[in-house]
């Protein structure tokens, strides 16, 4: 059966591989054809090769394209601590500062980067303790994203918490 079918398959392509002529026909057309017509003077016409595509290995990234981003969920852990999520948080000169819990620990080059209110919030940072400053009244929004470069490799559930500020007379 192998051998039938590899015959078959040679049969086929023959075709393919037969040899192409070029002549000047009786009202002066040019034509081509797979076979030399008897009597007529036909030129075989030599064809290019066929277009072909061979198969290329990824070459490495270079080092101006970012690398791709880590599987989703790189970290099993990372959210925000040190928050009330049920009681406003008394900060009269709008100043506080809030843990990041994350685990396995932050690998470099990944940085961590808040976000207030949605807006990125002040330098990204290595350390798992983080700084606001001068936080207006009212409710926000807080989150903490994994970031290498500018690249976001993983965010937390936002909380939201409301700023109280006192002021005494």
């Amino acid at each position: 059966m192998g051998r039938t079918l590899l015959s078959i398959l040679l049969l086929i392509a023959l075709p393919a591989a037969a040899q192409i002529y070029k002549y000047t026909d009786a009202s002066g057309n040019t034509v081509y054809s797979d076979h030399a017509p008897d009597g007529v003077q036909a030129q075989p016409v030599e064809l290019p090769p066929l277009n072909s595509v061979q198969p290329q290995a990824p070459s490495p990234p270079s080092s101006d394209t970012p690398s791709p981003a880590p599987a989703r969920n790189a970290y099993e852990v990372l959210e925000l601590t040190g928050l009330p999520t049920e009681e406003a948080l008394r900060a009269n000169n709008g100043t506080f500062t809030v843990s990041v819990l994350i685990k396995p620990r932050l690998q470099p080059p990944h940085q961590l980067r808040l976000l207030l209110d949605d807006a990125p919030y002040g330098q990204p940072s290595n350390v798992p303790i983080l700084q606001l400053v001068n936080v207006d009244r009212g409710e926000h929004r807080l989150a903490v994203q994994v970031i290498n470069g500018e690249t976001i490799i993983q965010q937390s559930p936002a909380v939201v918490f409301t700023v109280q500020r006192v002021h005494k007379p």
